[in-house]
């Protein structure tokens, strides 16, 4: 399956990962346990969903290394995405 990665790297938990998407996806927060069983085609635990509209919000719930993956779940098309992870700070603040 053909998916977009972003790397958020080592996170403290608390961060929000904000992602926009160009057209209807697969939006799917992984830590770094669940991403290599997804990619390995493997059951895996996640949140997120089918999203058609952005922006998508995550909150990161702990500390780890965290992914985002995009796809369109086997179907046909395109899809782009950005992310931009925000301290607790910048959302509340």
């Amino acid at each position: 399956m053909q998916f977009i990665k972003h790397d958020l790297g080592q996170l403290s938990g608390g961060e929000t990962a904000e992602v926009t998407i160009t057209n209807a996806a697969n939006v799917r927060l992984l830590d770094s346990h669940n991403f290599i069983m997804y990619r390995s085609g493997r059951r895996f635990e996640y949140t997120g969903g089918h999203y058609e509209q952005s922006p998508v919000r995550f909150v990161i719930p702990r500390f780890g290394h965290w992914y985002v993956v995009v796809d369109l779940g086997g179907y046909a098309g395109e899809v782009g995405s950005s992310i931009r992870v925000l301290s607790e700070q910048t959302v509340s603040g």
